[in-house]
């Protein structure tokens, strides 16, 4: 039996008006949620075109010329966009029918490709009962015929298996909301062996250390310990389903361990530091799962990872301005303090889910503006931007 996409309607109607633009194909990727029972798409986003393929206004010519590595480095950026419980669920791609009988291998090695890039970036780890199922869509550009399968990408040998692709109105207009606010302190050694101050490397191994500790943490839901397998919803009103978008809100809190338990054993390691680098601050984190009787345990592993990506992300977002900005890092004794950008959530239209995406304090409206058309081809109105945190609330500073 193979896997059932919902898919939200308007993304019907997003393909077929790419369909007719085709040059000879265009690709893209597919966002939403697996659950055990059903898979949810929520977005389909096409792949940027290079800035000499937007002076010249043509396409690649064949599948043979589909760049991997500008779809998978999309697909990173995009991972980056999105709030606990969305991910990137699949690739598409619409092409012509002399190209449709190549498109089924070109589809399974992009997502191969895209889940390794964004496997690499994680620090979480897949649990063992967690949907592995990615969507292959193809579609003719001629026909209009819909063909979706999926491969298992924790299986490098898996085969297709049919899957249906069923369109849904309001599919996402009342899915569920958790929210919470994280104060980080953490503090990272920089070992005085460590070849040129590699604090990226140092900062990811500390991290490391730190989502560790977010995933043994106690989450409490609107203030209680709910047991793993109660329906998330038990004992609320629910939302009745209608075609307006709606949000039911969640309130977290997180707490986390302080020490270990007795029968542990701790050993101290005495190391010489030559320095070292301190993230500290409030970030506002949010997950969002889907309104079929979703369980306390899907909704606190997106909560979970949403925690652990934001930070993992500003990290990654800060190290890449630098080198843009102040090229090598510093390597004298001055203490130095950045300023970790500040997240934002912009809505996606028909749906009570809200996308998500970092600013640094001088950046403008039509900076953000201008990304969420290149990496989700969404526009965005100015007054649409949802600043979630006050200035200053994230710190990354080094000595």
């Amino acid at each position: 039996m193979g896997r059932t996409y919902f898919v939200e309607e308007a993304i019907g109607q997003y393909l077929s008006d790419l369909s007719t633009k085709v040059k000879p194909y265009v690709t893209g990727l597919l966002v939403g949620q697996c659950s055990p029972q059903r898979d949810y798409v929520i977005r389909a986003v096409r792949t940027p075109l290079k800035e000499e393929q937007q002076e010249n206004s043509v396409g690649p010519s064949n599948l043979a010329s589909i760049d991997e590595e500008w779809i998978t480095t999309h697909a990173s950026q995009v991972s980056r966009m999105l709030p606990g419980g969305l991910l990137v669920l699949g690739v598409f791609i619409i092409a012509t029918p002399e190209l449709s009988k190549d498109s089924q291998n070109a589809l399974r090695k992009l997502i191969f490709s895209v889940e390794k890039s964004l496997t690499k970036r994680r620090l979480w780890k897949h649990a063992e009962e967690e949907i592995s199922d990615r969507a292959a869509l193809q579609i003719c550009s001629s026909t209009k015929k819909v063909v979706c399968r999926t491969y298992d990408v924790q299986d490098p040998k898996s085969s297709a298996k049919p899957a249906d692709w069923k369109y849904q109105s309001a599919l996402s207009a009342s899915w569920l909301a958790l929210d919470c606010t994280v104060n980080v302190n953490i503090h990272i050694p920089l070992l005085a062996t460590s070849p040129n101050h590699d604090l990226e490397k140092n900062t990811k191994n500390g991290l490391n250390r730190w989502s560790k500790q977010i995933e043994d943490s106690v989450f409490l839901i609107n203030g209680q310990v709910k047991d793993d397998d109660t329906e998330l919803l038990e004992g609320q009103k629910r939302l009745r389903g209608n075609t307006q978008t709606s949000t039911q809100f969640s309130d977290v809190k997180v707490l986390t361990q302080l020490s270990q338990g007795s029968s542990h054993r701790s050993t101290a390691t005495v190391q010489v530091c030559s320095g070292s680098i301190n993230l500290r601050g409030a970030v506002k984190c949010r997950a969002y799962v889907h309104n079929n009787k979703p369980k306390v345990k899907e909704a606190v592993q997106a909560l979970k990872r949403d925690i652990i990506n934001t930070l993992s992300d500003r990290c990654e977002i800060l190290f890449e301005d630098l080198i843009i900005n102040e090229g090598t890092h510093k390597k004298n004794s001055e203490r130095a303090y950045h300023v970790l950008p500040q997240r934002l959530f912009v809505p996606v239209p028909g749906s009570s889910v809200m996308l998500s995406d970092y600013k640094f304090g001088d950046e403008a409206a039509g900076e953000i503006q201008e990304r969420f058309v290149e990496m989700l081809d969404q526009s965005v109105q100015a007054e649409d931007i949802h600043l979630a945190e006050e200035m200053n609330t994230g710190k990354y500073s080094e000595k």
